[in-house]
């Protein structure tokens, strides 16, 4: 273990806000750039205090971030055979002194080292005992990981504390955990949980369930979720990880809140060894690990929680999770599980899922959009299950498909409408629910969208409990009427490229009296009639919680298909932007070239990844016919390269005719309307096939008939 804080190329990348490539140049310029102080031959870490000192005196940086600090001296303090995030309970546990019992500190932290480096961890110990029992208390283990060793990092975290709250520092160096290593049960993001956690609030408790159980509960997100009012239990197979969720809840309760707290969280194997035998919770919340071989199939063939001895396939991990938080479940309490959408299919799983639905334990199979949860790929489902209890009508399934109704726009995770989606998962099973427990009229089927279906037509053989396979195509928004308005529209639109030659400009084939010269795109940069801009990676889409949304970026395929920009800039720094008369072309070819008009979706967007941008003087040079030799074959062809599969347009070797200003004008204005009637064209096509799948959906749906 190094006696002092070490960092990698990639993480001295990340202080001074460079690519990996450049650090690799410093080394090989600056002789005086720090030695490495250890790791390997390919892989070589430096003291970070040389780096920061080298970093600075290159005016490279200006100060290394508190945060990065703190999480470098965890590093260092790390056991390399150990835990990696072992040293964050020691930082867990001192935040929770400041946040519990400041004026304990307070009256320590003035003694000499000697003394604090005795002293603090009964103080620790003693504030953990008081707010987390004498059990939570040593699942921390402090007197091991609390020491003289500690006491930089004890300043640091104060200081990061001030700047925070220790609330928010512990989430700040959580969150850093996990970008390093997560697993999925470890990182369900806030605003899953809270649908979770939403969900299993009955409307008679208040708002949050009396006994709340987590049997996977990774860094405790859907606790957190469930409130400080709820006695919330869990259980983790990472002991570390249920140390670290211990803390996380007990920060994020009330200081003045009397211990010991609500909190029962115990590390261990839930299905093999269950920490919380006999417990009926009001509501379970788990997102399991998934596609696990070795879940214990064979320790527990005749255990009771497999209803009437149907033992879970030792391939359907994720089936055994959700029958052990039913039995966990109290009569007419829920479990709400997120499961890959392969466990409503695999047919190995198929009896299990029709005990399910023929008990009445299985209320609702809800599919997400891609991005709510870890893996964020994969569009996850919601399994609700109830505590079959007398009277409640269990002789439907609510089958909801949210990912149509709200499908996530690319870049997944950040694209989520997360407030409609609540709206939308909520208001479906609060009416279908009340109607299962009261009688009340179950909410109308919507096609497409949600059906509450009858438990007997899903018992077939292969008990597919996919929403999109049992729901009904939906109708066109507005019927036949809407459908009549899209034909008027189609016939419009094609009103003028029907007539070619009113929509397009007249031509003879006169040639011209002599060929103009030719003059490249790099010749008039260079002689300031246009700037070139080149957007190389482009910029990235904002990432979750970077601040507010910045501006659209404008991508290569969205100019290629003529979409609006989906991403937005990082918030922050002076990306390039689009002004009316630039003209936007794409880096790999493709004869599009267009022109950005003031008002338009294109104008004062960010120049995305793969694109040029040249902005003319339009006092020496006409945009639209600039635009229009772009889109020529023979321009494009020539300044293009093939070296591989992919020709890449080098803009700056294409070649227009000098000719007048006059000139340019009157060929750019032929130019605009050859680019307008192909739009037109694209716009028809486009309506076109709207309007014949709508008819072939109302018809096939019996909403529409032929006449």
């Amino acid at each position: 273990m190094p006696d002092r804080p070490e960092v990698t190329a990639v993480e001295i990348a990340r202080l001074a806000g460079v690519g990996r490539a450049a650090v690799s140049n410093w080394r090989r310029r600056h002789p005086d750039f720090p030695q490495p102080a250890g790791g390997t031959d390919t892989s070589p870490t430096f003291r970070l205090d040389e780096v920061e000192h080298w970093l600075r005196s290159q005016g490279k940086i200006a100060e290394l971030p508190l945060l990065e600090r703190v999480r470098q001296q965890l590093e260092t303090l790390r056991d390399p055979d150990g835990h990696p995030a072992a040293p964050l309970i020691a930082a867990g546990a001192l935040l929770l002194q400041l946040h519990r019992d400041p004026a304990g500190w307070q009256a320590l932290r003035e003694e000499p080292d000697t003394r604090l480096a005795t002293a603090l961890p009964r103080l620790l110990q003693h504030t953990a005992q008081t707010a987390l029992g004498p059990d939570g208390a040593a699942l921390l283990a402090l007197p091991r990981l609390a020491g003289a060793t500690y006491l930089d990092l004890v300043r640091m975290l104060e200081r990061l504390a001030a700047e925070h709250g220790p609330t928010g520092a512990y989430e700040h160096l959580l969150a850093r955990h996990v970008e390093a290593a997560a697993r999925p049960s470890a990182a369900t993001p806030p605003e899953a949980a809270a649908l979770l956690a939403e969900l299993a609030a009955p409307a008679d408790a208040g708002g949050a369930p009396h006994t709340v159980l987590d049997p996977a509960c990774g860094l405790g997100a859907l606790l957190l979720a469930a409130g400080p009012g709820a006695d919330r239990r869990g259980q983790d197979l990472d002991p570390v990880h249920t140390a670290l969720a211990l803390l996380r809840l007990a920060l994020h309760t009330p200081p003045g809140t009397p211990g010991p707290l609500a909190l029962d969280l115990r590390p261990g194997d839930s299905l093999r060894a269950d920490a919380h035998p006999g417990l009926a919770a009001d509501a379970v919340l788990c997102q399991p690990p998934y596609n696990e071989r070795d879940w214990g199939h064979d320790e527990l063939q005749y255990d009771s929680r497999w209803p009437g001895g149907l033992v879970p396939p030792r391939g359907e991990s994720e089936l055994a999770w959700v029958l052990h938080c039913l039995a966990h479940t109290r009569p007419g309490g829920l479990a709400a599980l997120l499961l890959p959408p392969t466990v409503a299919s695999r047919r190995a799983g198929r009896r299990i899922r029709a005990e399910l639905v023929r008990s009445g334990a299985l209320r609702a199979v809800v599919a997400l959009p891609a991005g709510t949860a870890p893996p964020y790929g994969v569009p996850l489902h919601l399994w609700l299950l109830r505590g079959p209890r007398p009277g409640d009508d269990f002789r439907r399934v609510l089958l909801l498909d949210a990912a149509a109704a709200h499908p996530a726009a690319e870049g997944g995770r950040d694209r989520v409408d997360w407030p409609a989606l609540h709206r939308t998962v909520l208001d479906t099973w609060r009416a279908f629910d009340a109607a299962a427990r009261t009688g009340a009229p179950l909410p109308a089927d919507r096609p497409g969208v949600h059906r509450a279906a009858p438990a007997l037509d899903l018992l077939d053989d292969e008990t597919d409990l996919s929403p999109a396979r049992h729901l009904p195509a939906a109708a066109p928004d507005g019927g036949a009427a809407a459908l009549h308005h899209l034909q008027a529209r189609l016939a419009e639109l094609l009103a003028g490229p029907a007539d070619p030659a009113a929509a397009l400009p007249a031509v003879s084939d006169t040639p011209s009296p002599a060929a103009a010269p030719l003059v490249t795109v790099g010749e008039l940069a260079r002689a300031g009639a246009l700037e070139v801009h080149s957007s190389g990676q482009g910029v990235l889409p904002a990432a979750s919680g970077d601040g507010p949304p910045g501006i659209p970026v404008l991508t290569d395929q969205d100019l290629l298909t003529g979409a609006a920009p989906t991403a937005t800039a990082p918030a922050g720094g002076t990306p390039l932007t689009t002004r009316p008369g630039d003209v936007l072309v794409p880096a790999l070819g493709g004869g599009t070239a267009r022109v950005v008009r003031a008002g338009d979706p294109l104008d004062g967007v960010a120049l995305g990844p793969r694109l040029h941008l040249l902005r003319p003087d339009p006092a020496q040079l006409d945009p639209d016919f600039l635009a229009g030799v772009l889109r020529a074959t023979g321009s494009a062809r020539r300044a293009s390269s093939y070296a591989s599969t992919t020709t890449r347009l080098d803009v700056r070797r294409v070649e227009l005719p000098r000719v007048p200003p006059e000139r340019q004008r009157a060929l750019g204005a032929a130019f605009r309307r050859i680019a307008d009637f192909e739009a037109a064209l694209d716009r028809a096509a486009a309506l076109g096939r709207s309007l014949a799948q709508g008819l072939t959906d109302g018809l096939t749906a019996g909403g529409l008939t032929e006449r």
